[in-house]
């Protein structure tokens, strides 16, 4: 049995306080000066990682092991889709509903139960100020590769989507985690103060992730608005890194609004067999789709899905099938 790679919810709150992207100032016209000989500041040097528990090295064996089983069956795959995996605009269509307009969980008291749900169509109508944020047992080594991908991530996806989506500490609204068994579960105080409201259900998903869920997102709204204003991750830091980089892949862009997973989908990340690790050619394709300026923020199915197959059409160059 393949675990399941994740888990997406839109969550609505109340009251999250509004965010305000930066002012940036002109940097003043540069003057020569003379050279002074200043004696260099030596940082001091970060602190050791703590040891990891038995649990989470437990854990990081355990994934190890199942990154070689998944490459072993030819799975997790980063080629982005070829010519055994085709796909019409019919599928493209009938795909983007299934995962943009279905929400892959839903709230029940304070757990969030696995139901696929009609919802309407969310994503962000803000920028995203991303921010990478590593538990203290993430080694320095690991720290700079993740956080160089997801800024490479990040403005892919922001060509893809057309999304404004850039890398910034300053008043982050999506923030990316790498958080060890050991480091989350003294995480919930962190989370508390990232997401303001957070509730019970969303908090104990975070803080129970269990062994198979390989990854968590969840993307969170004002009132009751159909636009995201904050949206968390969650990545192992357990992982290797082919699997590290695949969670990546599949959280952030589930993070803006491609929130459900669907069997039929491929080739795409967005579907729970594994077969793809890194985004691919249809998935770019869906998040085309969802920023299309024709669509409406809160759309229902009945009102998207003529809309959907008009620029699945169009994007594949079909006249249908």
């Amino acid at each position: 049995m393949i675990p399941m790679r994740n888990l997406v919810a839109a969550v609505v709150l109340g009251g999250l306080a509004a965010c305000t992207a930066p002012t940036e100032t002109a940097a003043p016209d540069q003057v020569a000066r003379p050279v002074e000989r200043v004696t260099p500041v030596v940082p001091e040097p970060a602190p050791p990682a703590p040891a990891a528990s038995p649990e989470s090295l437990a854990l990081a064996t355990y994934y190890r092991r199942l990154q070689n089983d998944l490459l072993a069956q030819g799975l997790l795959r980063g080629d982005g889709g070829g010519a055994d995996t085709p796909f019409t605009d019919t599928m493209l269509a009938r795909n983007f509903i299934r995962i943009a307009l279905y929400d892959e969980y839903v709230t029940d008291g304070e757990v969030l139960r696995a139901q696929a749900t009609q919802s309407r169509l969310r994503r962000w109508d803000q920028p995203i100020r991303m921010s990478v944020e590593f538990g203290p047992s993430v080694p320095d080594g690991q720290r700079a590769r993740d956080r160089t991908g997801v800024a490479a991530y990040a403005a892919r996806l922001s060509r893809v989507s057309g999304v404004p989506i850039r890398m910034s500490e300053n008043d982050p609204n999506f923030h990316v985690l790498f958080l060890s068994e050991d480091d989350r579960a003294g995480y919930a105080d962190r989370l508390r103060q990232i997401v303001p409201g957070i509730g019970p259900s969303s908090l104990r998903a975070i803080m129970n992730l269990p062994r198979d869920q390989l990854c968590i997102v969840i993307a969170f709204s004002e009132g009751g608005s159909s636009s995201y204003a904050k949206a968390v991750a969650v990545i192992r830091a357990e992982h290797p890194d082919l699997l590290r980089t695949s969670c990546v892949h599949e959280e952030v862009a589930q993070g803006l609004g491609l929130a459900n997973d669907s069997p039929q989908a491929r080739p795409s990340i967005f579907n729970d067999d594994e077969e793809f690790g890194l985004l691919t050619t249809h998935d770019e394709l869906l998040l085309k789709m969802l920023y299309d300026p024709r669509f409406t923020t809160g759309m229902s199915i009945m009102e998207a899905a003529p809309i959907a197959r008009q620029i699945a059409t169009e994007l594949t160059g079909s006249g249908g099938s």
